[in-house]
């Protein structure tokens, strides 16, 4: 299903029970609605989901960048209002997290819980670098070019090993991200620093991260610095930790939720 959103047409999913509380699913940078599918199977009996491809990626408008992450999260408030939902839960992961963030400090009326996982809150210098280099290619040579680096950096090598379909799912799903997306987005995380303001999110939120993501530190330190939040790390996982290891990420999810 689509929708008119802020000038572009932003693809969306509903799936569970009507007149069930709502959770609202935001995906990482490269991918789409698709990877929440293991979440969607466990989660639609108690709740109505909302899974939305974000601006620039699966079947949503691609429109060129920068893209900012206050448009990004404008994007999923005006997917609210169109649905006409009051109140939800939201579930981020990595640049998903970033938006969850920005939506708990900008409209924290609208969300209940707040779930930031394989997330951070800000960009040293190094990692500003790697972004760069990172558009360059995609801008060269497309996401191909990308795509082997980002499976290694999203997945534990075991588990990579494996090769099972839901990893080339995913591995799929960055090839087919739209170059004007992933640059946009890039753009977006590079902005990225909600340090000194965790401390003013008052929703309860759960950070919760693969223990061998790179980006496990910047998760744990949410954790740790947003009043009241519960931290979660999960073992023999990286970056995409709800595709590598559905069930524990599930089990966090429920008890959280």
């Amino acid at each position: 299903m689509k929708a008119s959103v802020n000038g572009i047409e932003i693809n969306y999913e509903l799936s569970g029970k009507e007149g069930a509380p709502w959770l609202v699913l935001s995906h990482s940078l490269a991918c789409s609605v698709r990877m929440w599918d293991p979440q969607v199977e466990a989660f639609q009996s108690r709740f109505r989901i909302l899974n939305y491809d974000m601006r620039g990626h699966g079947a949503s408008s691609a429109p060129q960048g920068p893209y900012t992450l206050d448009m990004l999260a404008d994007d999923v408030l005006g997917l609210l209002a169109f649905l006409r939902i009051k109140q939800a839960s939201y579930c981020g992961l990595s640049i998903g997290g970033m938006i969850g963030q920005t939506l708990a400090l900008k409209a924290p009326g609208s969300f209940t819980k707040m779930v930031l996982a394989d997330t951070t809150h800000t960009q040293p210098p190094e990692a500003l670098k790697q972004w760069e280099e990172r558009i360059a290619i995609a801008k060269s040579k497309g996401m191909a070019g990308l795509v082997d680096g980002t499976m290694e950096r999203w997945f534990t090598e075991p588990y990579r090993k494996r090769n099972s379909p839901e990893f080339q799912k995913i591995r799929d799903l960055v090839l087919k991200t739209p170059v004007a997306g992933f640059v946009g987005c890039g753009q977006a995380i590079m902005k990225l620093n909600t340090t000194a303001r965790l401390k003013d999110i008052k929703l309860p939120v759960l950070a919760i991260t693969g223990e061998q993501d790179g980006a496990a530190p910047g998760t744990k330190y949410i954790g740790e610095h947003v009043p009241g939040a519960k931290y979660v790390g999960i073992p023999q996982a990286a970056h995409i930790a709800n595709i590598e290891q559905p069930e524990a990420f599930n089990r966090a999810l429920r008890e959280f939720l």
